[in-house]
């Protein structure tokens, strides 16, 4: 089970928490059930501890960093695991260097290595309910590290993957995953299960209910994942009877078609995200390696680029290379461009960052033509110009205004048959 910031946020929620978690490791039909509990820090808490660090030295060891910001993690844990005791409840937290949870890689970005629960194992199986703090493990130097923000829910899925859980809980502020935001889409319905081919899409692309390395890594380990609310009334279904959204693997997925719980759509979901910027750079040479002298600097300050167009050249071996990048991205980038100007060659930077990305994704894609051919006719009958566009083999995404954002997600949610028949 894993509870995020909003959830932990004071100790009338962390009551609540300490309930849900009394009333899964209570099990039914009298058969207890073994849990691990991760959680994040208090709502608002990681930002405060990141600003102290920029205060103390703005231009932080990212070592000592990790010490600060891991505390608010470590403060949750341990008051989750006295509150479950007051309630009679057998219960201990576990340090990311306790479990331990090795980690690779830089600070306050670090990667999940290994997860040795052997000694959590052996406390759980005595009937000890183990609080794990997300987000922290123990670098190869035997340091505390970070996974970076929203890293609680890698934390959670490392630690379900280690112990063999049936199943990792997640729950959120919201009860499961939508065919799109619901405050944008009245219609929006929440899905029963997706795949994680599905749900890697749709995090990538601006969906924010899972962070996408915990997906990722979720598919790895072949990790069944479902997303729930912990706002729910106590007559709530319980976590078991499987409330939320499920993210599967296709041949899951596959099994509960067959079931005729469900029928796949073409188009899974559709996601938006306005976190974009467009960079064009005139006059470029058309030649081999013109492209490389664009992006080898940008990924060396580790600045992901998104779509890519390059325009037809010119007469005098000359083209335009258009491409987006996240938008707090953009002055780095423009910075990095202009020092390299003598090796690329361009001839202006041209920058917006007044555009969205809009992505539909669906494994359904693989079988079924023409969703992109309906994405386009869609937006084009709106009067809703599409100025890039890019693929996998289960999503579209074209980048737009973004004053258009709302009304494209809601004309592609109606193109595609995703609006709920019951809703308002």
């Amino acid at each position: 089970m894993k509870f995020g910031g909003t959830s932990m946020a004071g100790t009338e929620r962390i009551r609540r928490v300490a309930n849900i978690v009394r009333r899964q490791a209570a099990g039914q039909n009298g058969e207890r059930n073994q849990v691990a509990v991760v959680v994040s820090a208090m709502a608002g808490e990681t930002d405060r501890l990141v600003n102290f660090c920029r205060e103390a030295n703005p231009m932080f060891d990212p070592a000592e960093y990790d010490v600060v910001v891991s505390s608010g993690e470590q403060v949750t844990s341990g008051l989750l695991a006295l509150t479950l005791q007051a309630l009679g409840e057998k219960a201990r937290s576990w340090l990311g260097w306790q479990v331990p949870v090795r980690t690779i890689e830089a600070h306050s970005k670090a990667r999940v290595q290994t997860v040795d629960a052997a000694a959590m194992i052996e406390s759980m199986e005595s009937g000890e309910i183990a609080i794990i703090p997300g987000f922290q493990g123990v670098s190869e130097n035997g340091r505390i590290s970070t996974m970076g923000r929203g890293g609680s829910d890698t934390s959670a899925v490392a630690i379900a993957a280690a112990i063999g859980a049936d199943r990792c809980d997640i729950y959120t502020d919201v009860d499961g995953v939508y065919t799109t935001d619901p405050r944008i889409v009245a219609k929006a319905r929440k899905l029963k299960a997706v795949t994680y081919e599905e749900m890697l899409e749709l995090a990538s692309v601006g969906a924010k209910v899972l962070q996408t390395r915990s997906v990722g890594l979720a598919m790895k380990e072949g990790v069944r994942v479902q997303v729930l609310s912990s706002f729910l009334g106590d007559d709530s279904p319980p976590a078991d009877d499987l409330p939320g959204t499920m993210i599967v693997s296709e041949e899951e997925m596959d099994r509960i078609l067959e079931e005729g719980e469900m029928e796949r759509q073409h188009v899974t979901g559709i996601a938006h995200d306005k976190n974009e910027a467009k960079i064009i750079l005139t006059r470029v040479p058309d030649k081999p390696g013109a492209v490389a002298h664009i992006f080898e600097p940008l990924a060396a300050a580790s600045i992901n680029v998104d779509m890519i167009i390059q325009n037809v050249g010119r007469d005098k071996g000359e083209t335009d290379v258009t491409f987006t990048i996240p938008q707090t991205d953009l002055p780095r980038a423009q910075a990095l461009l202009e020092e390299h100007k003598g090796a690329i060659g361009f001839g202006r930077i041209i920058t917006d960052d007044h555009i969205a990305k809009i992505s539909v994704v669906g494994v359904g894609m693989k079988s079924h033509a023409g969703v992109a051919s309906t994405m386009f006719r869609s937006l084009s009958d709106r009067g809703i110009n599409i100025q890039a566009i890019s693929t996998s083999e289960i999503k579209v995404s074209v980048m737009i205004d973004e004053d258009e954002t709302e009304l494209a997600v809601r004309v592609l949610h109606t193109a595609y048959g995703l609006d709920a028949e019951d809703a308002a």
